[in-house]
């Protein structure tokens, strides 16, 4: 057997699963660079009504780390009592449902408000999904340095000279940063994880596509 094979095939320690249609996510940008739980206007093209209303900017998913990909689940998002802003101006939405329903196109359940302990449990294996100025981004749900959610990060373009080099994240917890697409961090060795992206031709409306994340895969 050749250990040293540089063409073995990469492990697959997981399976491409749907998020949901990429018309479910808002388009962050930086006139609506809030945290990424905050909601935002979405204007649906697949949807059959023509009201306008406001959505999550992101959705999280719990993803068991060697488990097929039909036992995620989305986790309701939360905003903490330390947060900047409240859930009171918050439109109303449908109820979620699973990525591979017919439905696939109904938004995610509005975020609750509560404290920062219950808002930093049981993060383990837990994929955060959003759009950030047309690209779409997996990356983990827990920040390496202390384990605070990122769905309360805000997204941000890394800049040399006044050019966009790539995008960022900042965990408001403690400030730290991380590159999306590397997943380094602005100081010290911490790394964010980051997961594989694919869009494919959706079963909707024409012209939409679906989202599909997978953990990133090892080579050997």
């Amino acid at each position: 057997m050749n250990f040293f094979n540089p063409f073995r095939a990469a492990k697959s320690d997981s399976e491409w699963f749907s998020v949901g249609l990429a018309s479910s996510f808002p388009d962050i940008d930086s006139d609506n660079l809030f945290n990424l739980a905050e909601p935002r206007l979405c204007d649906n093209p697949s949807s059959t009504s023509d009201v306008i209303i406001k959505v999550p900017g992101c959705r999280v998913f719990h993803v068991p780390l060697g488990s097929p990909a039909s036992q995620r689940t989305e986790v309701p998002l939360v905003l903490s009592d330390i947060m900047e802003g409240t859930t009171s101006d918050i439109g109303s939405s449908k109820p979620s449902s699973s990525p591979d329903s017919p439905n696939a196109t109904n938004h995610p359940p509005e975020p609750e408000k509560q404290p920062e302990e219950e808002v930093m449990r049981d993060l383990k294996d837990q994929v955060l999904v959003f759009q950030y100025k047309g690209k779409f981004h997996a990356i983990d749900h827990k920040c390496p340095h202390q384990s605070y959610p990122l769905s309360h990060g805000i997204p941000f373009d890394i800049e040399d000279f006044g050019i966009a080099l790539s995008a960022g994240i900042t965990c408001p917890k403690h400030g730290w940063s991380f590159d999306l697409f590397s997943g380094r961090a602005d100081r010290g060795n911490y790394r964010l994880k980051v997961w594989e992206v694919q869009l494919r031709d959706g079963t909707g409306s024409e012209g939409d596509k679906e989202v599909f994340v997978r953990r990133k895969q090892r080579m050997g």
